[in-house]
């Protein structure tokens, strides 16, 4: 079972309302799952933004090499070339 801490902040009456609003709206069942939902798409967000800087660090001190480049767009080329543009299915 997952524990759950609680936090006790204070926001403007505009935030909650807006907050409110999307609850009445049913996008949220009630203030704290907008509350956790918000907190965790932002957190994923940073996460995401960390991840890549980290990637783009990695590259600026190992480049991809000529060769790499040209067998990924070789690649990129084929998988291109496969994909089935009038297929309105996907």
């Amino acid at each position: 079972m997952t524990t759950m801490g609680q936090f006790v902040t204070r926001i403007d009456d505009d935030l909650a309302r807006a907050i409110d609003e999307l609850v009445e709206e049913g996008v949220f069942e009630s203030r704290s799952e907008a509350v956790r939902k918000s907190l965790t798409a932002s957190l994923e967000a940073h996460r995401r933004i960390r991840i890549g800087r980290a990637i783009n660090e990695g590259y600026a001190q190992i480049p991809e090499t000529d060769e790499e480049m040209r067998l990924a767009e070789a690649v990129a080329t084929l998988m291109i070339a496969a994909e089935h543009w009038d297929d309105e299915a996907g």
